[in-house]
């Protein structure tokens, strides 16, 4: 009799811990589904504010570029080379153009409330926070506060001092054309020279920058998505 009490108490124990170990297991591969899901979710929202940044990089990258045709262009004007005049505007205005880094860190963010380790492939992590915490905000830094890229600030009102004054305008007020050889003596051109060269040297710096992190996000665009397809 006893004998069977102990069979029959040894067999409801190992039921209840059955039941216990699969309820246990059935709640954490639902948390865990929870987590791939979100996981999957945050991703595909980085990935698309990565698609969107990259397209204001570019956007950056032509900005940039214009500037230093301006360069080019106004350089030809102190030495008194033949213009086209129909651009006059377009590189007076692009010359000292600064601009801004848009980033879009909304899926980032979310990552970091919801945890960080909530992406399991440590290298995507790594690469992922690398980005946000230090690319981003090192571009941030040079295109909006580094004083060096300040164009307008540094140079527009000198060179617009310079330059202004051989400008003719049309009936609306628009910039004409520019009377060529400048009114300006041996030491201004030299000044709106050197201006020049180190707008130059300073758009080129960033554009190396901007390449840089153009390759950067077109590469882990591609991980996130590979991470996507494979579940993250």
């Amino acid at each position: 009799m006893q004998k069977m009490n102990w069979k029959k108490y040894t067999l409801e124990f190992f039921s209840i811990f059955i039941a216990v170990i699969s309820a246990f297991t059935l709640n954490n591969w639902n948390e865990n589904r929870k987590d791939d899901l979100a996981a999957t979710k945050i991703l595909t929202e980085i990935s698309n504010g990565l698609e969107k940044d990259l397209t204001d990089i570019k956007l950056n990258i032509r900005g940039h570029k214009e500037g230093i045709s301006s360069c080019k262009y106004w350089r030809k004007v102190l030495i008194n080379q033949n213009i086209d005049s129909d651009s006059l505007m377009q590189y007076y205005l692009a010359l000292t153009r600064d601009f801004f880094s848009a980033q879009n860190n909304s899926g980032y963010e979310t990552l970091k409330s919801r945890g960080l380790e909530l992406i399991n492939n440590d290298s995507l992590r790594y690469d992922i926070i690398s980005l946000y915490e230090y690319d981003y905000k090192a571009l941030k830094t040079m295109e909006e506060n580094y004083f060096e890229m300040q164009f307008q600030e540094n140079y527009f009102k000198d060179f617009n001092r310079i330059i202004a004054p051989s400008f003719e305008f049309d009936e609306r007020g628009n910039i004409a054309k520019i009377n060529l050889p400048l009114n300006a003596n041996k030491n201004e051109e030299r000044i709106l020279m050197a201006y020049l060269w180190k707008i130059q040297v300073n758009r080129n710096f960033i554009l190396h920058y901007y390449a840089d992190m153009e390759n950067k996000i077109q590469d882990l665009s591609s991980r996130i998505e590979n991470e996507i397809k494979n579940g993250s």
